[in-house]
């Protein structure tokens, strides 16, 4: 049995000097820009345009990387989960700085971690759901697949990059078995990656998905992230504590609220 189950909405942003002042009062301590190391060549000026683009790095352990104007996601492959079991299907969250596309050149430094004038990977997935990965809720524990199994890009290079990936059966408890195809839709303009996942099951009856935001403790010497929640318009945001160099990071998620089972402010660990 398969089925559409749900649609979300995810968006990240980096914190700058200019957007420091709409953020709560504890997140408006605005750092500068990091230091630039090694700068990327600059693009030609059709390079520069801004672009929605979806691109397959089979260089760096099958990641699939997006990205339009706003912001810049990733997630992992097969290679990565070979390599470094049991990697993750969560969701990484880049920064930038640019309206054209970088992340493809910023991986191929091999430090994508630093500031090379673009934006820089400085979100932290670890082995957990990252930036809005889903897994299925139950007997309060959250059980996720593994690293996306198959993939196909649908649009990149214009106004919109889209593409989906399969995600192979994984274990709900002992009794039941799950799999997911999911599409991941960006236009330009928005800070939103539109996803629609379709959940099949080798059993009959309901299933709770659960979308998670990675929490983080205080860090450098300051307070911890701020959460906020409008469960009557569907909505939850997670501005993570500053890095006094890199900045911050905010990650939100906007669902159907009549979706909406109910919210978690907790630690959850993912098991697959």
């Amino acid at each position: 049995m398969t089925k559409p189950l749900l649609r979300l909405a995810l968006a990240a942003a980096l914190l700058a000097p200019a957007v420091a002042a709409s953020l709560p009062a504890s997140a408006q301590t605005a750092p500068a820009m990091p230091p630039v190391v090694n700068p990327l060549p600059k693009p030609d000026a059709e390079g520069r345009k801004p672009r929605a683009v979806v691109v397959y790095a089979d260089y760096r352990y099958d990641d699939i990387l997006w990205e339009n104007d706003r912001t810049a996601h990733r997630i992992y492959g097969p290679a990565l989960e070979a390599a470094e079991p049991p990697s993750t299907s969560g969701i990484d969250a880049w920064g930038k700085s640019v309206r054209w596309p970088f992340m493809d050149r910023q991986l191929r430094t091999g430090d994508q971690h630093s500031f090379h004038g673009e934006g820089l990977d400085f979100y932290d997935v670890n082995t957990f759901r990252g930036a809005g990965g889903l897994g299925v809720w139950q007997d309060n524990k959250l059980w996720t697949s593994r690293n996306w199994k198959s993939y196909q890009i649908l649009k990149t290079g214009g106004d919109v990059a889209q593409f989906k990936v399969d995600y192979a059966p994984w274990p709900v408890d002992v009794d039941r078995k799950v799999w997911e195809t999911r599409t991941f839709t960006l236009p330009l303009g928005t800070n939103f990656t539109r996803m629609v996942s379709t959940i099949g099951s080798d059993k009959p009856g309901p299933l709770v998905v659960g979308i998670g935001i990675s929490k983080r403790k205080p860090a450098h010497g300051g307070a911890g992230g701020v959460f906020t929640q409008d469960l009557g318009a569907g909505r939850v945001s997670y501005w993570e504590p500053t890095d006094p160099v890199k900045g911050t990071m905010a990650i939100a998620l906007m669902v159907d609220p009549k979706a909406l089972v109910e919210s978690l402010r907790r630690a959850v660990a993912d098991t697959g």
